[in-house]
């Protein structure tokens, strides 16, 4: 198993089943927010969009927490260099906040919804503190799993700001516009429980991070076709009216009948062995 490190913020570990091993490595800070670390996330994202033998991801951060959120000494210092670069009275702009070209999303945005757009099932693992930044980002993954002393808030309020990394969107779709606006409003924290009775969180689990490697090693066994496809349907579920989702899902499904790794699955499942998929193409 291969390692790579990604400008000393992110590691990539990427195993022979097609499991990814993604972890932040700030542990120091807690995995906080720096513009380094929003570039390594696109970056790992990006990277790992390429794969074609990619069957899913763990994604995970070293240490006590799994993200602390931002870094607000690193871009206080960013902030005040390019005030005095551009001159008294015009307001410094992160870079962060600069679009990302041919993409919907700006570069903080881009950080988190990488994962969203990556084909393959994402299992975050969490410990320890996941806001503001550090919650939008477990929210770009499609399942989170979270050790019970895991401590959740949408903390951007405390700031003066909002969640503008996709956390808007993400939390109205998995807990409801009220709980949504009273976590943004309050910014209060949310402990393991509450988060899961919320919605927030998918499971709790001693060691998150081994369960989420044993849930993603048994996704790896199943057809890479059928789960990429069930994940684009979810993933648009919430956006298109009932007639568009269920046309979707007709188009979806009318691709895996009669493909080779449909009938790879049923064959395997029959002569009780483990299947051999093809892996599929970048835009498959």
């Amino acid at each position: 198993m291969a390692e790579q490190n990604i400008n000393d913020r992110i590691t990539i570990s990427t195993d022979d089943d097609g499991v990814a091993d993604v972890r932040l490595t700030r542990a120091d800070k807690m995995n906080a927010l720096d513009p380094k670390m929003f570039a390594s996330l696109v970056e790992a994202s990006d990277q790992l969009a390429k794969d074609t033998s990619l069957r899913a991801v763990v994604l995970s951060g070293e240490g006590r927490s799994f993200c602390a959120g931002l870094d607000f000494a690193s871009f206080s210092a960013m902030s005040d260099q390019e005030s005095n670069n551009e001159g008294a009275g015009k307001p410094a702009r992160p870079a962060i906040t600069e679009p990302v070209e041919h993409r919907i999303t700006h570069h903080a945005q881009q950080a988190v919804y990488g994962w969203t757009e990556l084909p393959v099932p994402v299992i975050a693992s969490l410990q320890g503190h996941a806001l503001g930044g550090g919650i939008q980002l477990a929210l770009g993954a499609d399942i989170r799993i979270a050790a019970p002393d895991t401590k959740m808030s949408v903390l951007e309020i405390r700031w003066g700001l909002i969640p503008d990394m996709t956390g808007t969107q993400a939390l109205v779709n998995l807990v409801g516009l009220d709980v949504a606006k009273e976590l943004t409003f309050s910014g209060r924290m949310v402990g393991a429980e509450e988060a899961l009775e919320l919605g927030l969180v998918t499971r709790i689990a001693d060691d998150p991070r081994a369960a989420a490697l044993a849930m993603a090693a048994d996704i790896a066994t199943k057809s890479p076709h059928a789960v990429r496809a069930a994940k684009r349907l979810f993933n648009q579920a919430s956006k298109l009216s009932t007639a568009d989702g269920f046309a979707m899902e007709r188009e979806e499904i009318g691709r895996l009948i009669g493909s080779a790794n449909q009938a790879e699955s049923v064959k395997a499942f029959f002569e009780k062995r483990h299947p051999i998929f093809a892996d599929p193409e970048i835009n498959d």
